[in-house]
């Protein structure tokens, strides 16, 4: 998985390639999720243009050549997250709106845990080879996220931590759930999960997240529970 970021001022950002992939261009070999979590921008797809809004979602495929990001107002400028793993397969471009993903509310305010977890790329939402990707927002009063948490054997996780606010910080939780690990971070900072590591947190303020995962499946239920109980 790459992670990577763009926020155009002054002037348009175009994706480049680089020395470690060994392609012509970035996605001649990859496919790339997309997630603005800023003002109003636009990604430009082999001269066609799309428009995103806060948290919406841009699926680009396998195979195209010339990616361009923009903001509409350099006074709230855009700020593309985005997600990219290797494909073998082409999927069409597509833009989808947070109202048009599909929703799963998890957890209870008693256990501050209440969260609603928004789907872009997955099986019954847009189609990619083998990325899945999507938003989770919390409600008023919950902090934990993927508490309790879970193993993908089958695939990493990568997850994206935003909207926190200045002062804040998130505490992620990984490693084997009976030797686990915590690490800090600050808003707008990443982390990578391999398959065997649990990826959980909690923040000290309100925030939200992109997650993204890739492997060797798309279903978003595999995935194998870890008890709190059993965690050290």
């Amino acid at each position: 998985m790459i992670i990577g970021a763009a926020n155009p001022i002054d002037q348009a950002l175009q994706l480049g390639t680089y020395e470690q992939l060994k392609a012509d261009h970035f996605l001649s070999r990859r496919e790339i999720g997309i997630i603005n979590i800023g003002g109003n921008g636009y990604v430009t797809v082999d001269g066609e243009k799309f428009e995103l809004e806060k948290q919406d979602c841009l699926y680009i495929g396998k195979g195209k050549e010339k990616i361009i990001f923009s903001s509409v107002n350099k006074i709230s400028p855009a700020k593309f997250i985005f997600f990219s793993c290797p494909a073998h397969q082409e999927f069409p471009t597509r833009l989808m709106k947070p109202a048009e993903a599909l929703p799963a509310e998890m957890g209870s305010l008693d256990n501050n845990n209440h969260r609603v977890i928004n789907k872009y790329i997955h099986n019954d939402g847009i189609q990619s080879c083998q990325l899945v990707l999507g938003v989770t927002n919390f409600k008023k009063g919950s902090i934990w996220n993927t508490m309790p948490p879970h193993l993908h054997d089958r695939r990493m996780e990568s997850y994206f931590y935003f909207d926190l606010a200045e002062g804040q910080r998130i505490i992620h939780f990984m490693g084997e759930p009976n030797e686990t690990r915590h690490i800090f971070l600050n808003n707008d900072q990443a982390i990578l999960s391999p398959p065997w590591s649990i990826h959980s947190g909690v923040a000290t303020a309100n925030y939200s997240f992109i997650w993204a995962m890739a492997g060797e499946n798309k279903v978003f239920t595999d995935m194998d529970p870890v008890p709190v109980q059993s965690l050290k």
